[in-house]
């Protein structure tokens, strides 16, 4: 059975310690907006020596990609990225969307169906965190049907394209340095739109005709700004086509299902940090409080919510291992198991942070014990990467190969 070894549980520790040292003193600037998160994510970098790490595994993918290697089979252990997903959110959820969205999708998108020269000239930046990151795909009219209800599309010029749309909900995008844009090729033939080929762009920010709106209010998450981009013209050149060639006609819609396969397995992480902070501050606080001359804990209501934040706990800790175990392995989860992790841990984070609200009371509605915040911040955990209800449909549909 898997469980966390000697050394996990030494880097446990230690980003513990950083949490408690560089981002608790700083939740309140985070939540209002007053601290953008990259100067916490980027300290981050230097205190663990993330950044020379990024470094070579940038070398290492670029020379793959120099020499037209298949990816080979990674020895490296997952839960080493996983594990500061799991502490860090465990007070700024938000801190990991926000490292997630410009490591992860922006610099892997760019890596992986980008030229050696694309890599050079945006991924080493994302992955160093030296630049910020965007992955822009979400529409006002398309969130749940992103790929099928794309509007934004990219012309087709003597020079290169030109690009035109709105996306929206846009993690980084007000502070982004680079945008990764996903758009429908428009070649004239009428074609109809569901059908037309999907294609990726990089644009950097203060492109002409490209603008990135102010952060929007946000229910939670808040230390992850999110924001409007707007193309109105944007002429690029066919240098920011990821792959500098509009490919396979499916490319760009393969892309971005990898990264949703990727991004709700992640997810499950996410819920695990959540839950079990939830719950710490809830048994503190129950052994403490005390009604009618007994401490709260021992009253069966209260027993009740904290057994099945427990039960929720160890079922997310459950699925967490399974897919670090199966990683480490070598097998990727399916659509199904990656949608179906990510639909039970975001209801299971959203309904312990509820009871541990209950368990406080009148101090769960206050912001100084903060599982008002984590309660807020895990909300959207059943909103991006896929709505619940998409995730059933996604779940039902890749089992019977529809």
């Amino acid at each position: 059975m898997y469980e966390w070894s000697d050394e996990h549980r030494a880097l446990i520790d230690v980003v513990r310690r950083f949490v408690d040292e560089e981002v608790r003193p700083h939740l309140d600037e985070l939540e209002h907006g007053d601290r953008p998160p990259y100067q916490t994510l980027r300290r981050m970098y230097e205190v663990f020596g993330l950044r020379d790490g990024a470094e070579a595994s940038f070398r290492r993918l670029v020379e793959r990609k120099r020499t037209g290697a298949s990816a080979e089979a990674t020895t490296h252990d997952a839960a080493f990225t996983l594990i500061p997903t799991i502490e860090l959110c465990r007070v700024s959820p938000g801190l990991v969307t926000s490292l997630g969205v410009s490591v992860a999708l922006a610099a892997g998108t760019i890596n992986r169906l980008g030229t050696v020269r694309q890599m050079e000239r945006w991924g080493r930046d994302l992955m160093t965190l030296d630049r910020v990151g965007a992955w822009a795909i979400t529409e006002p009219d398309s969130g749940s049907d992103a790929l099928g209800g794309m509007r934004a599309s990219a012309r087709r010029v003597a020079d290169g394209y030109v690009l035109n749309g709105q996306k929206t909900w846009i993690t980084n995008g007000p502070y982004a340095d680079t945008l990764v844009v996903y758009v429908k090729l428009d070649d004239g033939t009428g074609q109809d739109l569901r059908q037309r080929p999907v294609l990726p762009f990089v644009l950097d920010s203060g492109l002409e005709g490209l603008t990135q709106s102010p952060p929007m209010r946000k229910m939670g998450q808040r230390s992850s700004p999110t924001g409007d981009v707007f193309m109105s013209d944007v002429h690029v050149g066919v240098d920011r086509l990821l792959g500098e060639s509009e490919g396979a006609p499916s490319a760009g819609r393969s892309s971005a299902r990898e990264n949703f396969v990727s991004e709700r397995a992640a997810v499950a992480a996410m819920a695990l940090g959540i839950i079990e902070e939830c719950q710490r501050i809830a048994i503190d606080y129950a052994r403490e409080r005390k009604l009618w001359g007994h401490p709260i804990s021992e009253f069966q209501l209260i027993q009740l919510k904290l057994a099945e934040m427990e039960v929720a706990r160890v079922n997310v800790r459950n699925l967490v291992f399974s897919h670090l175990e199966r990683s480490r392995d070598g097998v990727a989860a399916t659509f199904a198991e990656a949608s179906a992790m990510k639909l039970y841990a975001a209801r299971a984070a959203c309904a312990v942070a509820d009871d541990a609200i209950q368990v406080l009371g009148g101090n769960g509605y206050v912001a100084q014990y903060r599982v008002e915040q984590l309660s807020r911040d895990a909300r959207v955990l059943r909103i991006y990467a896929g709505t619940d209800e998409m995730q059933v449909v996604a779940i039902a549909k890749d089992l019977t190969n529809l």
